[in-house]
């Protein structure tokens, strides 16, 4: 059953006035001051704390009075969430319904998908610790890029190679920041220009993903739809590109749900939980799964230090 969510245009800082016109349980609201305009969305299951903070995305950041603010498709959104609502902060209704309910993924029902994975106990504890998770439907070019620099990586890192990547050769946005480099604008580079992205040896291999990119070679568009084995295989004729990098890629930008990508976190937690390996009946969902047991897995080391893997985070 498809969820219903209900959007109101709102001010922040003022009293709300319904508007006439409403159809299929969806309202639009207007404020009497239009000062700080959002468009206001039920999501009672979307924490962005656990959204942005799980290494799915390098692009947002908290600010200091609660407010998220990222960069995806080339646009700057401002994010807050009060009580069971999400807040768009700057965005027109037509924005948040073609853009970001999509990139948020907000159609998809993830109590459902809580209530399947409850009746394993280690996933149980990983959704009972972060109900408010979700995976995010990423620009495929902007996943792959990202996970390539995210090898042998820690996220403070990861972040700060990609916004030097976008300050560098992304076009500038109009209201601040820059959009992810296109992979044409990166595929007439060589290796010298990287150098103040300071993304050491992973610059070869970002070359030439945007050249195959560019090219047609591979097309990103494609991965959704092909077998997974056949999708695996062409993002891996790209230089650096082994079988995590690829499902990285396919799960957070392709929206393979049905990839498992497996680094140093979660092989630990299969070596723990899931000796025989992970449940066949998991697997069409294995993507989302894998984001809640890594989520979890590393928190926990955080707060455990001694417990954490060797080598960092490796994502």
């Amino acid at each position: 059953m498809r969820r219903a969510y209900y959007w109101d245009r709102a001010d922040t800082r003022g009293d709300i006035r319904q508007e006439a016109g409403a159809e299929n349980g969806m309202t639009q609201q207007t404020a009497t001051t239009q000062t700080c305009p959002a468009v206001s969305v039920c999501a009672p299951d979307f924490d962005p704390a656990a959204v942005f903070e799980n290494g799915q995305c390098f692009r947002w950041e908290r600010r200091r009075d609660g407010t998220w603010s990222g960069i995806a498709h080339g646009r700057r959104l401002h994010l807050r969430k009060e009580g069971n609502r999400l807040l768009f902060l700057g965005a027109s209704p037509e924005e948040v319904q073609t853009i970001w309910h999509h990139y948020f993924d907000l159609g998809r029902d993830y109590a459902a998908i809580r209530t399947a994975f409850a009746r394993d106990k280690a996933l149980a504890r990983a959704v009972a610790f972060a109900p408010g998770l979700r995976l995010l439907r990423q620009d495929p070019w902007e996943a792959l890029c990202s996970f390539i620099l995210s090898q042998n990586n820690n996220i403070p890192r990861i972040k700060g190679i990609i916004d030097r990547l976008c300050a560098a050769f992304g076009a500038p946005l109009e209201d601040g920041g820059f959009a992810f480099p296109l992979p044409q604008a990166l595929a007439e580079l060589d290796a010298a220009d990287l150098a103040p992205v300071r993304c050491g040896f992973r610059a070869g291999y970002v070359l030439d993903a945007a050249r195959k990119v560019a090219s047609g070679e591979i097309d990103l568009d494609a991965l959704a739809a092909l077998p997974l084995d056949k999708a695996r295989a062409m993002l891996q004729t790209i230089r650096g590109v082994g079988p995590k990098v690829a499902d990285c890629a396919l799960l957070f930008g392709c929206g393979r749900l049905d990839c498992f990508p497996v680094d140093v976190w979660v092989r630990r937690i299969l070596t723990a939980y899931y000796p025989d390996g992970f449940p066949e009946a998991l697997r069409p969902l294995g993507g989302i799964a894998q984001q809640f047991l890594f989520h979890y897995e590393r928190c926990h080391a955080v707060r455990r230090p001694q417990s954490a893997p060797a080598g960092g985070i490796d994502r």
